[in-house]
C-alpha cells in the first residue's frame, strides 16, 4: 500500500508530531470526505507499507523527526512557488523555503525531493516573463538538490472562483501554455533538469515534457530495489497518472492560505479544524474516536 500525505493538506508543515505518533502507533483512522461518519483504520506497519509519499510546501517542522521513517520507503514532493503573499498568505520567505529544500535534499538525497512549480497562473502580476524569470532562478538554486521539476497550469475549480476573480487571474490560452513550456524545457535542460506535467492533458512532448505521475510505481520500485505492480488511481481526474494510494489527510485543515488550493477553500474551516487537532488522536482533526473503531478495519 501506499500512502499520500498528503494532497489534501500540508501533513508535514501542520501535522508532523501527530505524524510520528501514527507511525509510532503503526496506525491511522481515516474519515471519508464524502461521509464523514464513516472512518477506516489504515495498518501504518513497515511490512504493509510500499512507501510514503508527502506534499509539503514547507517540510521544515519535519527534517528533525525523519528518523521515525528509517524502516519505510519514502520521498517529498516539495511545492516551491515564485508568489508572495498575496498569493500564498501564510509560508515562510522564499529564501527560506530554498534553504530547507536544501537542508532536505541533503538528508535524504536529491532523487527523494521532488520539485513541484504548481501551480502556473497568470495576472498582471504575474505575467509569462515573471514565470520564466523566477523558474530560471530557482532550477539554478535547486538544480544539484533534485533531479526533477514537475508544474502544471491553474485549474478553475468553482469553490475557489471568489478568490481567483478577486486577484485577477486569468485562464492561460494554448499559446500562452506553449510559451511557458518551451522556456521551461529550456531552463530545465540547462539546469539538468527532468520536467514534466502534473495532470495536464496538452501534449508537450516536442519540448521534452511529458506526463507525470506524481505518486509513482517506477520511482517507488527504484527506491525499493524491486518491482512494484499497482494500478492507475482510478479516483483521480483522467489526466493524473498517479497510481493507486490511500490519502490519510483532511480538507480544509492546511493554513497555508494559497488561494488556488481546491483542498483547502475555507480559511475559517481549516483553522476551525486545526484547533480541533488533537496530537495523540488517530483522527487528523475532531478528536477521538469511539475505541471499538480504533481495532475495527472499517468504521
Amino acid at each position: 500500500m501506499i500512502v499520500s500525505a498528503s494532497r489534501r493538506t500540508d501533513i508535514p508543515t501542520y501535522y508532523s508530531d501527530w505524524m510520528v505518533n501514527r507511525i509510532r502507533e503503526r496506525f491511522v483512522c481515516v474519515r471519508n470526505p464524502m461521509n464523514p461518519l464513516q472512518i477506516s483504520r489504515i495498518d501504518l506497519s513497515p511490512d504493509g507499507i510500499d512507501c510514503f509519499v508527502f506534499w509539503s510546501k514547507n517540510p521544515k517542522p519535519m527534517l528533525e523527526k525523519l528518523k521515525v521513517f528509517e524502516n519505510y520507503t519514502y520521498y517529498f514532493q516539495f511545492t516551491l512557488n515564485p508568489y508572495e503573499r498575496d498569493i500564498e498568505t501564510n509560508l515562510p520567505d522564499k529564501n527560506e523555503l530554498v534553504e530547507t529544500f536544501k537542508k532536505l535534499s541533503d538528508t535524504i538525497g536529491p532523487k527523494k525531493v521532488i520539485w513541484r512549480y504548481d501551480p502556473v497562473l497568470l495576472n498582471q502580476k504575474y505575467t509569462i516573463q515573471y514565470h520564466v524569470d523566477n523558474f530560471y532562478s530557482l532550477a539554478l538554486k535547486l538544480k544539484e538538490y533534485t533531479t526533477k521539476v514537475t508544474f502544471s497550469f491553474m485549474d478553475f475549480y468553482k469553490k475557489i472562483s471568489a478568490n481567483i476573480v478577486q486577484s485577477g487571474i486569468k485562464p492561460i490560452t494554448d499559446d500562452e501554455k506553449d510559451e511557458i513550456a518551451k522556456n521551461f524545457s529550456l531552463i530545465a535542460q540547462e539546469a539538468g533538469l527532468a520536467i514534466d506535467t502534473c495532470a495536464e492533458d496538452i501534449d508537450l512532448a516536442r519540448y521534452g515534457i511529458y506526463h507525470a505521475s506524481c505518486i509513482d510505481a517506477g520511482l517507488i520500485s527504484e527506491l525499493k530495489g524491486h518491482d512494484l505492480h499497482i494500478g492507475k488511481d482510478k479516483r483521480q481526474r483522467p489526466e493524473c497518472r498517479c497510481v493507486t494510494s490511500v490519502d490519510i489527510g483532511g480538507y480544509n485543515s492546511c493554513l497555508n492560505g494559497c488561494i488556488y488550493c481546491y483542498a483547502n477553500y475555507s480559511q475559517n474551516n481549516a483553522k476551525l479544524n486545526n484547533e480541533k487537532h488533537d496530537v495523540l488522536s488517530p483522527l487528523l482533526t475532531g478528536g477521538f474516536i469511539f475505541p471499538e473503531l480504533q481495532n475495527n478495519p472499517k468504521g
